[in-house]
């Protein structure tokens, strides 16, 4: 039996939250608090619990809203090729569902591509991956279709030794760029920091210099930040630290 314990503060939000996993055999019981479960008195309010069996199934429940959602993989042979499925369902009480259908391959060692279907916006995402270098020292490269709204975003990981990554996400639509560092260790537990800023442009008059128009103002505006903890796993005990 394995126990985890993991934190998150949002310093945008002044919001914290815990989720205590217990590993047990080839199942993970999980649950998810927040600050707002205990600022008056003990309650309900922002508790979630899951169950999930990883690479076969995952069932969320998020308690004081009673929405469940169902994610369900499984590997099929097409073309002899090895294709993962992952189907995700959300029943929320306010109408709000959501029906999804993700298949990804590997063409080879460095090369992976991946469809995403949405079916109740009719959204469609093509994915592809590359790899390249050793798995310790190694840099992933993610470019993404969104067929829908024809608008690209591109992510790039890099890994580094020690279980250390750094990556960045920019959405050419929105102009959006997000920047995540995370630090894995067995021995001294692990972090994730996000960073989130989003591209603004006032247009208040056009200046002509040659045949290209320059904005006036370009600016750019941090939107949100992050900062997940994760204690030490400790195998058949009960003692969790939170660095």
């Amino acid at each position: 039996m394995k126990a985890k314990v993991k934190g998150r503060y949002e310093a945008h939000r002044g919001a914290a939250s815990a989720a205590l996993s217990i590993t047990s055999d080839d199942l993970k019981l999980t649950g998810i608090l927040t600050d707002a479960t205990f600022s008056n008195a003990p309650a309900l309010t922002g508790l979630a619990l899951s169950i999930q069996k990883p690479g076969s199934f995952s069932i969320v429940f998020d308690v004081p809203k009673k929405d469940i959602n169902f994610q369900f993989m499984n590997e099929v042979a097409l073309m002899g090729q090895a294709v993962r499925l992952t189907y995700t369902r959300t029943h929320a009480l306010d109408g709000n569902g959501r029906m999804a259908l993700v298949g990804s391959t590997n063409i080879n060692i460095a090369n992976k591509v991946g469809l995403g279907y949405e079916f109740c916006t009719g959204v469609i995402k093509v994915r592809y991956a590359y790899t390249h270098g050793d798995l310790e020292k190694k840099i992933v490269v993610e470019p993404c279709l969104d067929l829908s709204k024809n608008a690209w975003e591109f992510a790039v990981t890099r890994w580094f030794e020690g279980r250390g990554s750094l990556m960045a996400v920019y959405h050419a639509g929105s102009k959006d760029l997000g920047i995540e560092w995370r630090k894995k260790s067995k021995v001294n537990g692990s972090f994730k920091v996000t960073d989130a800023t989003r591209h603004s442009m006032q247009r208040r008059s056009m200046i002509s210099r040659g045949a290209l128009p320059v904005p006036e103002r370009c600016a750019w505006k941090h939107t949100s930040r992050s900062l997940s903890l994760t204690g030490t796993n400790y195998s058949n005990s009960t003692r969790l630290i939170v660095l």
